[in-house]
């Protein structure tokens, strides 16, 4: 799957993977040392995010039913916790820097392409 700024025809993430059962959601990253410039993971009913025992930093963009950027996180590391969004529906997680060179902003519009 891939993910894409349809605001400002960019490319987010070329490879996505999405957790949406309890224990994927649970695991998330946790099982990686790393995350490669073009992936991404997408996390389901998600709210807010913890970087408890990840061994690396990430980006996250939060996004509501619209499919509208609602938060961003860039560079959050480990044994952060992100601020809470009330209205999202769920989160892309990122290697740092991909919201910067997607140019991804506030407002924009998400779509995924399987």
């Amino acid at each position: 799957m891939q993910i894409l700024n349809h605001t400002k025809k960019t490319l987010i993430a070329k490879r996505a993977i999405i957790a949406d059962t309890a224990i994927s959601r649970l695991v998330g990253l946790l099982n990686r040392s790393s995350l490669n410039e073009d992936e991404a993971l997408v996390i389901t009913d998600c709210r807010s995010i913890h970087m408890f025992f990840m061994r690396f930093p990430i980006d996250v963009i939060f996004v509501d039913r619209a499919e509208r950027v609602i938060g961003i996180v860039k560079n959050i590391k480990p044994f952060q916790v992100s601020p809470y969004f009330w209205r999202s529906r769920y989160v892309v997680e990122l290697f740092p820097g991909a919201i910067e060179s997607s140019q991804t902003m506030l407002g924009d519009l998400i779509q995924i392409e399987k």
